[in-house]
């Protein structure tokens, strides 16, 4: 079973279903995000988070489907926050 998915603004590449942690205020259980390493909105961000902060981290696309609202989500590395993807698999079996 397909999943329809919206795709980034940025770099036009399907976002992945992320669980919101358990302790966030956001409404929902997750929120989608870009996790394309190749996405424009990521790759520069280490710079800017760099210039501004003086940190190595970046951000990554997040919208939020139960609000509409959407900006950055911090990310320290490439893997972070990867662990807590939905596969699609386990969206079909949960009929979502």
């Amino acid at each position: 079973m397909a999943t329809n998915h919206p795709h980034c603004p940025h770099c036009g590449e399907p976002m992945l279903r992320w669980t919101n942690p358990q302790s966030s205020t956001w409404d929902g259980e997750f929120q989608y995000v870009c996790f394309s390493d190749e996405c424009p909105y990521y790759a520069r961000g280490w710079a800017w988070m760099e210039s501004h902060y003086h940190v190595a981290a970046s951000y990554r696309y997040r919208l939020d489907p139960a609000t509409g609202g959407h900006g950055p989500l911090p990310v320290w590395s490439p893997q972070a926050l990867r662990n807590d993807i939905i596969p699609d698999a386990e969206e079909a079996m949960h009929g979502r």
